[in-house]
């Protein structure tokens, strides 16, 4: 068995590394077009800023030691041309000497990865801007960044965007961020991410959210750069960093006639077999099929990619595995906060026109009364008939990464919200609360669903007009609804309420609402009981907020 796999990093060096544990007979040949094999390219961000002080810590794996551990022929700065199907060859390219070869194989793992995009904007190829692919797009920046410019732009607000800010900030650099959409963050609920735009506003960062860069030009003094914005805005900076998504390397594939997707992904079956039976492709490169919703997507993310060389390689040395899919489980570090998701956000629910149904809740990290308690707040999306958890978001400090993880699990397990009130999880008060968000999460979704709380969601309550907007009851104490308060609100506490319910027209519909959800649940029990026709505002004030400033 002659094994070749094109492209190393997260799927391919894993496809090797696998191989090789499957059979020690079988020659493994693994071509790279850069100089580097193996590198954590989520850590490149970090090593600009100076937290990861040490550049060879990125470097996952040498190409030297791949040869003396795994006796795998390895070959950096080797280009693969073509592929040559029929003859079951590849045109390899040297781009060190420049010499062309050809390499058999009996079967071929495709993991040439994704580039990032450049838009055909006048100016963009001018000195000065700079995509973060590579080590030695890294090194680039960095050189920038170390030689002492004062300002940049970053244009994209989505994870490496945002991860590059924080570490430019760090740096003492101005920085401004452009980003098409009107929210950071955009895998996200625009909702959910408004912690972030203050966030990045307190550190100093200059936004330009629903704005995109139309031209870059070159001041006539011949330093720095102009940013020309659709807005009519112009910046300028020393250095613009590119984040606006990436595109799959799909060139070989295309060539050679292998089935793509729509987007340009490589189409794979479950055991990420292409459409030519001998010819695997892994990672960011090809199509792969949502977990929730059961349709083909493309989503670049690192876990992937390392799962699917895996499968790849296991499949080629005649072992079933299949890739499930994936669900888009990320996470994202701003200056002390933490944003994380998994599976189906609300906004693709709504584009492909998926019925569901949201919750939020804002539960503390651990126990309120163990010092250091962080609040958070979490978003749930379920099936309004089944409860079948369909995505999750957090936003928040210490605790968001667990939570996710864990939903993460249940929605690969099919997991309902009347699960997740069953779920049980290590306590102890330093860690969480004997109620965990995630049970709480439970709690407030299947009450939802069994009919003991019905809801509102904020979205939904500020679509309406004002004149049919329901009588709206803030259930807080007086100093908290004198610090702000849904307009046109009437306050009533929750302790009061029992002895003050004549002043509650029963002729009329009732929102109720208090800071988080708690309170507003317990005067909605009450009210229902007592015949009010009555919602909660799901996720109270909080959530109010969260939708007011977003």
């Amino acid at each position: 068995m002659k094994l070749v796999i094109v492209g190393g990093v997260a799927g391919g060096a894993s496809a090797a590394a696998r191989a090789r544990r499957l059979s020690e007979d079988a020659e493994i040949v693994l071509l790279e077009r850069g100089p580097d094999v193996s590198f954590a390219n989520c850590g490149l961000p970090y090593h600009i800023g100076g937290t990861i002080v040490d550049r060879n810590k990125l470097l996952v794996v040498t190409p030297q030691l791949l040869r003396e551990r795994l006796n795998l022929d390895v070959r950096t700065r080797s280009s693969v041309e073509s592929i040559d199907r029929a003859a079951k060859t590849v045109k390899i390219r040297e781009l060190e000497t420049g010499r062309e070869y050809e390499e058999p194989y009996d079967k071929l793992i495709l993991a040439p990865g994704a580039a990032p995009l450049k838009p055909p904007i006048p100016g963009i190829n001018l000195p000065g801007i700079y995509t973060l692919r590579n080590l030695q797009d890294m090194d680039r920046i960095k050189a920038a960044v170390d030689s002492g410019i004062e300002s940049a732009v970053v244009v994209g607000a989505g994870f490496i965007g945002l991860e590059l800010v924080e570490n430019l900030i760090q740096k003492g650099i101005q920085t401004t961020l452009i980003e098409l959409q009107d929210q950071v963050l955009p895998p996200m609920d625009k909702e959910m991410t408004t912690p972030l735009v203050q966030l990045l506003r307190e550190k100093g960062v200059e936004l330009h959210l629903g704005d995109s860069a139309e031209a870059f030009e070159q001041p006539d003094s011949g330093e720095g750069l102009m940013v020309r914005l659709k807005s009519g805005k112009e910046i300028t900076t020393r250095m613009v960093s590119l984040g606006i998504g990436v595109r799959p390397e799909n060139q070989l594939a295309v060539d050679a006639g292998l089935e793509v997707g729509p987007r340009g992904g490589i189409r794979v079956n479950e055991s990420l077999q292409t459409s030519d039976p001998d010819i695997y492709a892994v990672g960011d490169a090809i199509e792969v099929t949502d977990f929730v919703l059961d349709m083909p997507t493309q989503v670049p993310l690192a876990g992937p990619a390392n799962r699917q060389g895996r499968i790849a390689a296991d499949n080629v040395f005649g072992r079933s595995s299949t890739f499930r899919g994936t669900q888009g489980t990320a996470i994202l570090g701003l200056f002390g906060h933490t944003a994380a998701m998994t599976g189906s956000s609300e906004k693709i629910l709504k584009r492909f026109e998926r019925p569901y149904r949201a919750v939020f809740i804002h539960p503390g990290n651990h126990a309120g009364y163990y010092p250091g308690a962080e609040q958070m707040t979490l978003k749930l999306l379920f099936d309004p008939e089944t409860g079948k958890i369909l995505g999750a978001q957090g936003i928040g400090g210490d605790g968001v990464d667990k939570r996710i993880d864990v939903l993460a699990m249940a929605i690969q397990a099919g997991m309902t919200v009347y699960d997740l009130e069953e779920v049980e999880l290590a306590y102890a008060p330093q860690f969480g609360s004997a109620k965990d968000p995630v049970n709480m999460l439970g709690f407030v979704a299947a009450g939802l669903m069994r009919g003991d709380h019905p809801q509102i969601d904020v979205a939904a309550f500020l679509a309406m007009d004002e004149g049919d907007r329901p009588l709206v009851l803030d259930v807080r104490t007086p100093e908290e609804f004198d610090r702000g308060h849904i307009p046109g609100a009437v306050n009533i506490s929750v302790n009061e309420l029992r002895s003050r319910l004549d002043d509650v027209p029963k002729d009329r519909e009732i929102v109720t609402y208090c800071q988080v959800g708690q309170r507003g649940y317990l005067a909605t029990r009450i009210l229902m009981q007592r015949g009010y026709k009555v919602k909660n505002l799901s996720g109270g004030f909080e959530a109010f907020t969260l939708w007011d400033e977003s």
